[in-house]
């Protein structure tokens, strides 16, 4: 039995376990991992009952917490979810292997013929809040990928990780490969998350999956290196140009699909030339729907709309709330959302191409869409499978982090006693 007492002794020893699984996973076939993957995804299913039980504790904790609605909407886990995580869980197992794939290869004068070749990272940290799916999305990516990952779920979704926890470990285990492979922190004490971002001798990355609070604590105490996975701030802006159908399609279901997830819309900026006409019919049918619109002091004019302050630009609702604003041209929309975005994902809505090509090379957000929901900022929606975040810096991964984006990359050499002149 664990001694959950002695956190740093606990940590200890679950990251040096991680570190020798990450050496045999290192190693093992496509074959294999593929084989943990479909297994895995065969225990969900056949535990989904008990997984739902098990959510259901979380959700009793979530409520005595006083957790929001949209906070509770991404703790749930029903049948659907879990055939969703199941899904995930078979689409990364069908994906191509990334370890060892060729990423250029070329020959010298020398005589040297040099490859790059993808190289797992080895021991990945993932520290989430609330939705228990990223368990198996984590799990699964840095399985496909070669990588060992300890896992740190949020004290909201303690039962429901575990019980999906357990199915991995089945998966790798039936498989084959290290149960260590995949390992979840068993206590919701927040010293194990203080210690995993210091344990440079074991881990080599962590992966930050939550609010503004927890993603900026990872960053200013983290000595291990961090894929930061920040708040989607994420702006729809209606251009004159826009179609009034696509504009009425797109925002409503960035703003309402689910409230609760980082591609949800919490900003919408309306060209001030459709303000009167698409930009009114917007904000009214988001009303309608039971949004609060925060709006500038042009669309006070429209009822219902309460007087945004300055602290609802660049805000995070994760609700049913959103800020809207009118601008004068497609640089202003592109200046505020330098000033007030957070680089994750944004949109624009037009019929002109050359509008929405300044709008791209303006901005330097990870995602940047034209006449889509920004709802589809998700690995799944790319074709990943699944993802481990969505990474908003600018160093090694950008977007949606799916199983290629935790690789690192290797140079294999051959000569033939080839020697330096």
């Amino acid at each position: 039995m664990k001694d959950l007492d002695n956190i740093p002794a606990l940590m200890a020893d679950i990251g040096a376990r991680a570190k020798a699984a990450s050496a045999q996973l290192a190693t093992a076939s496509a074959d294999a991992k593929r084989a943990a993957l479909q297994a895995a995804a065969d225990a969900v299913l056949a535990q989904r009952s008990a997984i739902i039980a098990a959510n259901a504790k979380d959700l009793d904790y979530g409520r005595e917490k006083g957790l929001s609605d949209a906070m509770m909407d991404r703790l749930m886990l029903d049948e659907a979810r879990i055939q969703g995580i199941v899904d995930g869980l078979r689409a990364v197992a069908g994906q191509d292997d990334p370890v060892g794939e060729v990423l250029a290869e070329w020959d010298m004068e020398s005589g040297l013929h040099i490859r790059r070749v993808r190289t797992p990272l080895g021991v990945i940290g993932v520290i989430y809040e609330s939705r228990p799916n990223v368990t198996a999305d984590a799990g699964a990516l840095c399985l496909k990928s070669g990588n060992a990952v300890i896992l740190r779920g949020g004290s909201e979704s303690f039962h429901s990780s575990g019980a999906i926890h357990a199915c991995l470990v089945a998966g790798l285990e039936k498989a084959g490969l290290p149960g260590d492979a995949v390992q979840l922190v068993p206590t919701r004490d927040r010293a194990a998350v203080q210690e995993l971002l210091t344990m440079t001798d074991t881990v080599d990355v962590i992966v930050p999956r939550g609010g503004k609070g927890l993603v900026g604590l990872v960053q200013r105490e983290a000595r291990v290196p961090v894929f930061a996975h920040l708040e989607g701030i994420v702006h729809i802006y209606l251009d004159a140009g826009a179609d009034p159908e696509k504009a009425l399609k797109v925002v409503m279901n960035a703003k309402t699909r689910r409230t609760g997830i980082c591609g949800a819309a919490e900003c919408l900026l309306i060209h001030q030339d459709i303000a009167d006409t698409i930009g009114q019919g917007v904000v009214r049918a988001l009303l309608e729907a039971g949004v609060e619109v925060r709006g500038d002091e042009v669309l006070q004019s429209i009822k219902g709309v309460t007087p945004a302050s300055s602290d609802d630009w660049g805000c995070e609702f994760l609700d049913m709330i959103i800020a809207a604003k009118v601008v004068s041209s497609v640089d202003e929309a592109i200046d505020h959302i330098r000033a007030y975005g957070s680089n994750h994902t944004d949109c624009i809505v037009t019929e002109d191409d050359a509008t929405a090509e300044r709008f791209f090379a303006g901005l330097d957000s990870a995602i940047l869409m034209r006449n889509a929901s920004t709802q589809f900022a998700d690995g799944g929606e790319f074709g990943m499978g699944a993802e481990i975040g969505i990474a908003t810096g600018k160093m090694h991964a950008r977007g949606p982090v799916g199983a290629a984006q935790l690789t690192s990359f290797k140079y294999l050499v051959d000569g033939d006693g080839t020697v330096r002149v």
